[in-house]
């Protein structure tokens, strides 16, 4: 199974993660979720986003101005073990 890919290229915050938010809703827990976005504030707002959410931020980079963000769904709230 691959990573689910956004491209949030040109969208300015809040957009990026709002659009990362709701593809998450619909994701397993452990899934992998790729955001690409331009918006240099998108780093703050994806590492924020994470830590509230309970999301895991895996990794994310900046290459040419494009900020890549792996995401990995946590599990749903209110999930048992």
């Amino acid at each position: 199974m691959g990573e689910a890919v956004i491209d949030a290229k040109y969208l300015k915050c809040p957009m990026p993660v709002l659009r990362a938010a709701r593809a998450l809703r619909s994701m397993s827990a452990g899934a992998r979720l790729l955001v690409l976005a331009t918006d240099p504030g998108s780093v703050r707002d994806f590492r924020d986003f994470c830590q509230q959410s309970g999301h895991a931020l895996v990794s994310w980079s900046e290459t040419k101005g494009v900020y890549s963000f792996s995401i990995r769904c946590a599990e749903p709230v209110g999930a048992q073990s």
